[in-house]
C-alpha cells in the first residue's frame, strides 16, 4: 500500500490543482512501480507560511524580502 505525504505552503492552491497532483502521483506509481491505484494513499498537508521556515526566517518574511 503506497503512501505519499506531501507538504506545501498554504498559498491558494485550488481543489482542482490538488486533485490533479493526486491523480498524477497515483498514475506515476502505477506506471513506474506497478502499484494498484485503489491501494495508493496520498495526503496533502497545507502549512501556513508563518509556520514554514527557509534561510533562517519564516516563508512569509522570506517572500516579503524577495518582493521588496
Amino acid at each position: 500500500m503506497p503512501f505519499i505525504s506531501l507538504r506545501i505552503t498554504k498559498d491558494g492552491v485550488t481543489r482542482e490543482q490538488k486533485a490533479q497532483v493526486i491523480a498524477e502521483f497515483t498514475e506515476t506509481l502505477q506506471r513506474v512501480l506497478n502499484k494498484r491505484p485503489e491501494l495508493t494513499h496520498i495526503v496533502i498537508e497545507e502549512v501556513d507560511t508563518d509556520n514554514w521556515g527557509v534561510s533562517g526566517v519564516t516563508t512569509t518574511e522570506y517572500r516579503s524580502r524577495q518582493s521588496g
